[in-house]
């Protein structure tokens, strides 16, 4: 899971399964908070299960500037 389609698509599974997320809104100009009803909460299990999926911790410093999903994508593929 390397190109930012696979990371996407990814994404969309994490989101659906974890919140129930429609994956057809899981778009990468999406708003999290705005756009999926993703909360602070939520943001901090989405941090947990992409850990699971990269096998790194993200730091909290490097989840705050995230605001869509092409955000978490970029994030993802930085630390990949």
């Amino acid at each position: 899971m390397q190109s930012t389609d696979e990371i996407h698509e990814h994404l969309k599974r994490v989101l659906a399964a974890l919140f129930e997320v429609d994956p057809a809104k899981v778009r990468l100009e999406a708003r999290l908070y705005d756009g999926l009803d993703i909360d602070s909460i939520d943001a901090i299990d989405l941090m947990l299960k992409l850990k699971e999926t990269t096998g790194r911790k993200i730091q909290p410093e490097d989840f705050r500037h995230v605001r869509t999903v092409a955000d978490i994508v970029e994030t993802v593929r930085a630390m990949l």
